[in-house]
């Protein structure tokens, strides 16, 4: 199928399987799949800029189908979720200045792609040690606000820091918690999702389980939540920059909003330590589709 706005041919069903397979693992895991999708989309044979922005406003539309069932299983934390907004946005735009000026110096492809593979490994080797740990713990489960035994050390001495305003989350157990911890937390995921072209769910979600202290299953769905905003936000500023192929993105959202939907309803059947476990192991394809295309696309030669 042609695309006029890339100017590519890239095959529709295989846009429209990646959409239903990181719909699936995203409504699963609280993450917007971006880190998977992305370097799909690249092998594929989309141009890094249209990767970023395209993949952004397919997963504005996925994460409204995941974010609702969360809603009716009540993981969301809506008072978190528009706090953390405020930092993410401006962590977007951050991001998307950032692709602009790698893009004018033609270094985007190298930097994204060694920078996903980077992130996307450390991530996924912490989250499997710690959820293995977890997993050893009997008691990990008696205390559902410190899911995470081996960090909740790391989660109260975070909560501990009386910088004002407080803000007191009662849906995620929280009851004193700095507002300026909130807003870091999204600026930061917020930066990877304009830079990257990711919801930030990958490194989002671990950051409220293991930094707030949130429990895994309302990290997961306030994540989700927080990404229709942040990634609807960014499609737009993408857009604008010319970066965004809007129907590329509505193909693969026809299998996203399916699979979103299924995944979602499956988070009801695991513990929080077994989710992140399996979690773990996304960061690490992603790493490795990435590292193939950089390869395969000459971007890296041996």
């Amino acid at each position: 199928m042609f695309f006029p706005i890339s100017d590519i041919h890239v095959s529709a069903i295989a846009l429209a399987l990646l959409g239903l397979i990181v719909g699936l693992l995203g409504g699963f895991f609280g993450v917007g799949g971006g880190f998977l999708a992305g370097p799909m989309m690249y092998v594929l044979g989309v141009p890094m800029n249209f990767v970023v922005g395209t993949d952004l406003a397919h997963m504005t539309g996925k994460s409204v189908v995941a974010a609702k069932r969360h809603r009716t299983l009540g993981h969301v934390d809506m008072k978190l979720g528009f706090l953390m907004v405020m930092g993410t946005i401006v962590g977007i735009e951050l991001g998307a200045q950032m692709v602009e000026l790698l893009h004018s110096w033609a270094f985007l492809d190298l930097v994204n792609g060694v920078f996903y593979v980077i992130l996307l490994f450390s991530i996924s080797l912490f989250v499997m040690w710690e959820s293995r740990k977890s997993l050893k713990t009997k008691s990990s489960e008696a205390l559902p606000a410190k899911e995470a035994i081996s960090f909740k050390t790391v989660s109260r001495r975070i909560q501990s820091i009386k910088i004002p305003p407080m803000i007191n989350l009662p849906e995620s157990g929280i009851e004193n918690l700095s507002l300026w911890v909130i807003l870091l937390v999204g600026v930061v995921t917020g930066f990877l999702a304009g830079l990257l072209g990711v919801g930030g769910g990958f490194i989002r979600v671990p950051a409220l389980v293991y930094l707030i202290g949130c429990p895994t299953h309302i990290a997961i769905g306030t994540d989700l939540f927080e990404i229709i905003i942040s990634a609807s936000y960014g499609t737009v500023t993408h857009s604008l920059k010319g970066n965004v192929d809007i129907m590329m993105a509505l193909v693969m959202h026809t299998g996203a909003a399916i699979g979103a939907s299924i995944g979602a309803s499956l988070t009801k059947y695991l513990t929080g330590p077994n989710i992140r476990f399996y979690f773990s192991f996304l960061p690490l394809i992603g790493a490795l589709v990435m590292i193939y295309a950089l390869i395969s696309g000459g971007v890296i030669n041996f």
